[in-house]
């Protein structure tokens, strides 16, 4: 393996099986991630965490955290402070009450995984201390699923801050993959007075990592990623601070990314637009070793 790129060894039979009619794509499910930044004096750090090798879906692969939409969080009673929901579908490229879903998942999801939480007791405020059994207690049934992010809010009288983040890119699992998600990464600073712990279940370790470090150990090899992971590392990595990469993001372009797959001189060719350092080329016919080979 040349650099990190993870890359299942079943991909080759089942690009075939795509391209010749005989797999028909799952839908992708939608979901949302955040790239948790803290700033350090050599510039911003990205909080990372790796996924279990047991974990059927990239494991061993270093991510940020995220999940699916809760289907709850359609509710359009939560508490919000920041942009509207009329604004957010806009930027988002979806309706109202998915808006909302999308941007509790990314901050549920963040709580859940990272034990930072992007909502406060006021529109101006932050909560502080998140530590403690009566917090864990309700976490853990936020992970459970027995209590929705509309429900936990309520619950605990808060305020979701939508203005702490911002959308950064867009990316959709490719049509041959068997779990496939529709997924908005967004950008957001550590609020003062918070930290972040391994909170998942799914990780066995999580990093603070500057994204030119994370970009370097990819290259190397060392670090398994994503294509989506590694190509926010990349774009991160001109900003100096934290604010600079979020005031940068509301002119980010929003458009998917999605892989495509397409024969070309007897070959398999995948690619993800505008990404060229992805693209792989895949022998038509007999399956190729495990890995296949970079372009």
């Amino acid at each position: 393996m040349a650099n990190g790129q993870w890359y299942p060894p079943e991909w080759p039979d089942r690009i075939r099986a795509l391209t010749d009619g005989t797999l028909t794509p799952v839908p992708a499910r939608r979901a949302a991630t955040v790239l948790l930044l803290k700033d350090t004096p050599d510039g911003p750090a990205v909080h990372m965490l790796r996924r279990r090798a047991s974990m059927a879906f990239a494991g061993g692969a270093y991510a940020y955290p995220g999940g699916g939409v809760d289907p709850r969080d359609d509710d359009l009673q939560v508490r919000w402070a920041g942009p509207t929901r009329a604004w957010w579908a806009e930027r988002l490229g979806v309706d109202r009450t998915g808006a909302q879903a999308i941007v509790c998942a990314a901050v549920r999801e963040t709580y859940e995984e990272a034990g930072v939480l992007l909502a406060g007791p006021t529109a101006e405020s932050v909560a502080g201390d998140t530590t403690g059994e009566d917090w864990e207690a309700d976490r853990a049934a936020l992970v459970a699923r027995e209590l929705s992010f509309a429900e936990f809010l309520d619950r605990r009288g808060l305020v979701l801050r939508s203005d702490l983040l911002a959308a950064w890119t867009r990316w959709i699992t490719p049509e041959f993959e068997s779990r496939r998600y529709d997924t908005w990464f967004f950008v957001a600073a550590l609020p003062k007075g918070q930290r972040t712990r391994n909170a998942s279940t799914e990780a066995d370790r999580t990093v603070w990592i500057r994204p030119t470090e994370a970009a370097a150990g990819y290259d190397d090899g060392e670090l398994m990623m994503m294509p989506p992971t590694i190509a926010t590392l990349r774009q991160l990595s001109p900003y100096p601070t934290a604010a600079d990469a979020l005031a940068a993001a509301p002119a980010r372009d929003m458009t998917p990314v999605l892989a495509r797959a397409r024969l070309a001189d007897g070959e398999i060719v995948l690619a993800w637009p505008g990404h060229d350092e992805f693209t792989r080329h895949i022998p038509v016919g007999p399956a190729a070793p495990a890995g296949g080979g970079p372009a």
